[in-house]
């Protein structure tokens, strides 16, 4: 049994036609790691998370947030705590804008109830960036995923994205050289700060 991904609202100031994206993970890449985060309090953005996320916005790139939050299928937390999680993300980045917020509930072995599925949106899978891509016009060839997991960088590559490997969050402890064709996987930078930089500049 498979569901699909759910997405946020997008923004509604996106740029007509395919667009390149940077698909950023939500926990130790975007905002610092805190395990199963489940207040909005929590919430504290990577240190030049909002700069770089806002140069990206003014060269006409897309910036989508892709989080596997097994935590609603553990039950240590609600679905409904999501949106105003992210909600807080976005009051905090400023004029910095993220286009969509998608997320994955489910857990194979570890859900409960209608969330314990085997589903096509739980990275490593692609499955939130395919449905991304369709909803807002993004060209995944063009396109970059920033993570701090192996799981992160096996989703984009799997998307036919070129990947960024964070050393916040879990990063330290993900233990890959670039680069790695396997990964489509060609920096591994301090932060997310470094990481967008990079990837717009090595573009074409």
């Amino acid at each position: 049994m498979t569901e699909p991904p759910i997405a946020h609202e997008p923004s509604p100031n996106l740029i007509a036609g395919r667009a390149p994206a940077l698909f950023l993970d939500r926990d130790g890449v975007l905002i610092e790691e805190v395990e199963y985060l489940a207040r909005p309090a929590q919430v504290k953005l990577i240190a030049g998370a909002a700069a770089c996320i806002r140069a990206a916005n003014v060269a006409g790139w897309r910036v989508v947030v892709v989080s596997n939050q097994s935590g609603v299928a553990r039950g240590l937390f609600p679905e409904s705590v999501l949106p105003d999680v992210h909600r807080v993300i976005a009051e905090k980045l400023g004029e910095a804008e993220i286009d969509g917020f998608y997320y994955c509930p489910h857990h194979p072995t570890h859900g409960q109830g209608h969330y314990r599925i085997d589903c096509d949106c739980r990275k490593p899978k692609p499955g939130m960036l395919v449905q991304a891509a369709r909803e807002l016009g993004i060209d995944l060839a063009k396109s970059w995923l920033i993570g701090d997991r192996l799981t992160d960088l096996q989703a984009g590559a799997s998307a036919g994205c070129r990947t960024i490997l964070v050393q916040t969050g879990y990063g330290l402890a993900t233990t890959i050289r670039s680069p790695n064709p396997s990964l489509n996987l060609l920096a591994v930078v301090p932060s997310i700060a470094e990481a967008i930089p990079f990837a717009l500049l090595h573009s074409h």
